[in-house]
């Protein structure tokens, strides 16, 4: 097939407190790192947010690739990512307590959202 990808659909699992961020249109960037299942993504896409029973449709309207936390927290709005009125360190450290220097080593994205609609 040639020509522009279709956009595709992804679904990714996240905790609770971001869930709810997504949902409120606060949070609208979601970071992760570079496994496999996440470079697969791309502007356009369709990604399912599940958290529990519960789930939100959001379309991906950028992917932005980065070498580290620090430096994707120095072109990203941190107020975007993270719980309100977090610091700089704050909102480091809360994401290095879930991805290991590692995992950080396998590069780090920051997926734009848009909500689109509430799932069931």
């Amino acid at each position: 097939m040639t020509g522009a990808q279709q956009p595709a659909e992804h679904s990714l699992n996240i905790r609770k407190p971001y869930f709810d961020l997504i949902a409120s249109g606060a949070k609208t960037i979601e970071v992760r790192v570079g496994y496999p299942k996440i470079r697969k993504i791309n502007a356009a896409d369709t990604l399912r947010i599940i958290c529990g029973d519960e789930s939100l449709n959001t379309r991906v309207t950028a992917v932005r690739e980065y070498e580290s936390f620090t430096a994707m927290l120095a072109a990203e709005d941190p107020a975007a990512i993270g719980e309100p009125g977090m610091s700089h360190d704050e909102l480091v450290a809360a994401i290095r307590d879930i991805y290991p220097p590692e995992k950080e080593a396998l590069g780090v994205f920051a997926l734009h959202l848009a909500l689109t609609q509430a799932g069931a």
